[in-house]
This record gives structure tokens, C-alpha cells and sequence, in this order.
């Protein structure tokens, strides 16, 4: 599985942006894709996630701002992103996790950077 993430930008504070993660490869075999941030550090910080059957979770800091769906038919996992903070300015990566049984562990698309100045 490879992923493609798109959609990243300098924007001001309270507007919003959409990240796109494209998938490729054994799409069927994808059970959970997330949105990870790494500010300036090693650390990547669980953004939001929706499962193959459309459960999603998101970081406290997000919840009400976020929103995070799937175009099975486009193989894409969206990030919509409002009332953006300049807090939320970090390098964004999604993520995907096998279903139980498939042959890879995990597979992380390259980075997009979200800019939220003030």
C-alpha cells in the first residue's frame, strides 16, 4: 500500500483547509486510516482516524473543528480542517494500518505542511 497526502497551505487563522490521502496498491486490505502532525520534533500526534467500517477518533484538540471521511470509490481519506488555529501548524501525515492477517504493518504517506498564521 502506498499513500499520497495532498492539500496542505498557508492559511489565516479560522479558515479552513481539506487534506487529501490518496491510496494505491491492495486498497482492501486497509483497516484504519489516520491524520498525524509533527511539529518542529520527532513526535507524530494522532490527529483523527475512521476505520474500514466508518468509525472515526480524533485528538481533544481537534474535536468539533475536524472532520474525517472516505471516498472508498476514490480510495481517499479527507481531513477537513476549520476554525484553524495557529496551534495546528505543523507538517501532516496520514497513515494507514492493515486489516488483521495482511502482509505489511503500516504504511505512512509523505508529509504536507498546514501553515495557520495569526
Amino acid at each position: 500500500v502506498q499513500l499520497q497526502a495532498f492539500g496542505g497551505g498557508l492559511v489565516q487563522a479560522g479558515e479552513s483547509l481539506r487534506l487529501s490521502c490518496v491510496a494505491s496498491g491492495n486498497t482492501d486490505s486497509i483497516d484504519t486510516i489516520g491524520w498525524y502532525r509533527q511539529n518542529p520534533g520527532p513526535r507524530r500526534d494522532l490527529v483523527a482516524e475512521i476505520s474500514s467500517v466508518g468509525n472515526t477518533a480524533f485528538a481533544d484538540n481537534v474535536k468539533g473543528r475536524f472532520t474525517i471521511f472516505r471516498d472508498n470509490a476514490k480510495n481517499t481519506v479527507y481531513l477537513q480542517m476549520n476554525s484553524l488555529k495557529p496551534e495546528d501548524t505543523a507538517l501532516y501525515y496520514c497513515h494507514a494500518v492493515p486489516k488483521y492477517g495482511s502482509p505489511w504493518l503500516a504504511a505512512w504517506g509523505q508529509g504536507t505542511q498546514v501553515t495557520v498564521s495569526s
